[in-house]
C-alpha cells in the first residue's frame, strides 16, 4: 500500500474489504469487544496481543481512518482524537511534565498559542516563542537544558506564514529533541513534514481532511524516526509503572511514541474520536486529492485578483511570486499551499467588517478549510484572546482578513469578491 501515490492512499490506504464483506469501511458504533475468555482479554491489556477492548483506545472504524493517515503522512502509526486541540494537547504532553519546556513557533493557530501561554504554563510546562522565520542560531538560543520538544505550524493558521522545517528540524536535534509540526493547511497532500525532518505532525482534521464542516477532530502521526534513547525521554525508555511496567521503545520500537500517546494518554484523558465522526473523516479523506487541488488553484486565481485591486491594501499568499514567502513555498509544497489567502481592505478594521457584511455566497463562520468559501476576521474572534503584541508577534494585524476559498466556480467566487468590495469601499 505505501507504494499507492498520495491521491490513491487517500481511497485505498487503511481497508481492504475480503470476500463478502462491505466495499465502505462500516461504523462499528460499539464500546466493548467480547472475548472468549479472560485470558485473552488480559493479553489485551498487557498488551501482549493487538485487538480492541474498549472504544477509548482502539475501534476498528477509527483503525481505519489511523491508518489512512498514516500512510498519507508517512508514518508508522497514528492517533484520531476528539479534536485538533486535544491532538496539540496530547502531542506535547506525551512527552513533558511539570519542569519542562518547549520551543515553539509564534506564528500558530490562537486556540495553540493560548494553550502553550497559559494553560500549559498553569501545568508546570512553559514555552518559548520565537519567530517562524528564525535562524538555526536564534532557535538554538532559545533551548534549555530542560526542553523537551520544538513546534511549528507548516503553514500559519491565518498568517499563512512559512516555517523553515528543514532549520527548525536541525535545532530541534542538535538539541536531542523532536520537532512536532501541525501540518492542518497544507494537508499530507501538499506537504509531508516527515521528508524535512519533522518527527511528529498533527492536523486538526476539522477543516481541510474532513473538508465538508461535518465533524470535529484531529490527529498525532508518529514517523517513527526520532531515537528517544537519549537520556531525555524516560517516559518512554523506563518501565511505565501504569501499565504493567511496559518499557514503550523495546515494546513497541520505532512506533513507541504512538503507542505510548494511546495507552498513557488516551487512557487517561479520554479525548477519543467518535466512531460516527471517523466515518465521516473517512468519506472526507478520500476526496482530499481532488479538493486540494482545486482549493489551491481557486485561491491563488483570488489572490491574483486582490493583489491587482487598488481597493485591498495587501496580500498575503505565498504562491504569489511576489510573496516573500515564495521561495519557501515552492520548496516545501511546490504543488500549491492551501486554500486560504489573507487581505486587508483598504479603510481598516472598518472596511474589513463591512466587506465580510457584504458577501452574498461566502460565509462568515468561525471555521476555515471546508468546500465552501467563507471568511473571517480572526483579530474579533479566533484570537481575540491575545493582545495587540500578541497578535504582532503571530503575525495577525488588525485588518486582517481570512478567506478560506472554497471549490465552488472560481468566477462564482470572484464575482461575489468583487461585489463585496465595492460595497465595502463605497
Amino acid at each position: 500500500m505505501q507504494d499507492y501515490k498520495r491521491d490513491t492512499l487517500c481511497i485505498h490506504a487503511g481497508y481492504k474489504p475480503e470476500n463478502g464483506q462491505p466495499r465502505v469501511a462500516p461504523i462499528v458504533q460499539s464500546t466493548t469487544y467480547v472475548y472468549e475468555s479472560s485470558k485473552e482479554m488480559g493479553a489485551l491489556f498487557d498488551l501482549e496481543q493487538d485487538g480492541f477492548f474498549y472504544t477509548r483506545l482502539g475501534n476498528p472504524t477509527n483503525d481505519v481512518v489511523e491508518k489512512k493517515i498514516a500512510a498519507l503522512e508517512g508514518g508508522v502509526g497514528a492517533l484520531i482524537t476528539s479534536s485538533g486541540q486535544a491532538a496539540s494537547l496530547m502531542s506535547v504532553l506525551n512527552i513533558c511534565t511539570a519542569g519542562d519546556h518547549l520551543v515553539s513557533s509564534s506564528a500558530i493557530y490562537g486556540g495553540t498559542f493560548n494553550l502553550f501561554y497559559k494553560t500549559m504554563k498553569e501545568m508546570g510546562i512553559e514555552t518559548t516563542f520565537v519567530s517562524p522565520t528564525s535562524t538555526k542560531e536564534e532557535l538554538m538560543a532559545a533551548m534549555r537544558p530542560n526542553t523537551k520538544c520544538v513546534f511549528a505550524e507548516t503553514l500559519a493558521n491565518p498568517s499563512l506564514v512559512i516555517a523553515d522545517l528543514e532549520v527548525f528540524a536541525q535545532a530541534a536535534h542538535e538539541h536531542g529533541v523532536p520537532l512536532i509540526v501541525d501540518n492542518t493547511f497544507p494537508t499530507p497532500i501538499t506537504c509531508r513534514p516527515f521528508e524535512f525532518g519533522a518527527d511528529i505532525v498533527i492536523h486538526s482534521t476539522t477543516k481541510y481532511m474532513d473538508g465538508h464542516a461535518v465533524q470535529v477532530g484531529g490527529v498525532i502521526v508518529d514517523s517513527g524516526n526520532f531515537n528517544w534513547d537519549n537520556g531525555k525521554f524516560p517516559m518512554l525508555t523506563e518501565p511505565d509503572e501504569s501499565y504493567h511496567g511496559v518499557v514503550y521503545t523495546k515494546h513497541f520500537g520505532k512506533a513507541a511514541y504512538i503507542a505510548k500517546a494511546r495507552t498513557h494518554l488516551m487512557r487517561d484523558l479520554g479525548a477519543q474520536a467518535a466512531p460516527m465522526n471517523a466515518f465521516l473523516l473517512n468519506l472526507g479523506l478520500e476526496t482530499l486529492a481532488l479538493r486540494m487541488e482545486r482549493h489551491c488553484s481557486n485561491a491563488l486565481a483570488v489572490a491574483k485578483f486582490l493583489e491587482s485591486d487598488p481597493r485591498v491594501s495587501w496580500v498575503n499568499y505565498p504562491d504569489l511570486e511576489s510573496s516573500s514567502q515564495h521561495a519557501l513555498a515552492k520548496k516545501y509544497m511546490p504543488n500549491g499551499t492551501c486554500g486560504v489567502v489573507s487581505f486587508g481592505v483598504k479603510g481598516g478594521r472598518e472596511a474589513a467588517t463591512k466587506f465580510m457584511d457584504s458577501l452574498e455566497m461566502a460565509s462568515v463562520v468561525t471555521h476555515v478549510a471546508d468546500l465552501r468559501t467563507c471568511a473571517l476576521h480572526p483579530a474579533s474572534t479566533t484570537h481575540r484572546q491575545m493582545t495587540d503584541e500578541q497578535l504582532q508577534e503571530a503575525g495577525v494585524p488588525a485588518d486582517l482578513i481570512r478567506l478560506s476559498v472554497g471549490i465552488e466556480n472560481p468566477e462564482d467566487i470572484l464575482n461575489d469578491i468583487k461585489q463585496a468590495l465595492e460595497k465595502a469601499t463605497n
